[in-house]
């Protein structure tokens, strides 16, 4: 129960039943709907990797990434944040002090 609504909360799995329930068709675009029952929808670990990579495409820090994922090494964090190429130009381009001088 939560203290200041008493509502009950969410449990994880509740959560994770409730999302895959309702992503089968975002899990698989060529399905048809017919096909519905038949079909395995996302989990919540699935938004994981972007969340990472949300968070690396707005500068937080290795170490901290580390941290939130609860991964030990950077190269067990590669597979899940990957910033994209705009993102990296954009973070090159705002560190870049010429550029910062132009301005």
């Amino acid at each position: 129960m939560c203290p200041g609504t008493g509502r009950a909360r969410l449990s994880n799995r509740r959560a994770e039943e409730i999302f895959e329930e309702n992503t089968p068709l975002l899990a698989n675009p060529l399905a048809s709907p017919d096909d519905i029952k038949d079909l395995d929808g996302w989990t919540l670990h699935r938004l994981r990797p972007s969340a990472l990579t949300h968070d690396a495409e707005d500068g937080t820090s290795t170490p901290m990434l580390l941290a939130r994922s609860r991964h030990a090494s950077v190269r067990s964090l590669e597979r899940y944040a990957r910033p994209g190429v705009e993102s990296v130009a954009r973070r090159v381009a705002e560190r870049d002090p010429a550029a910062r001088r132009r301005t």
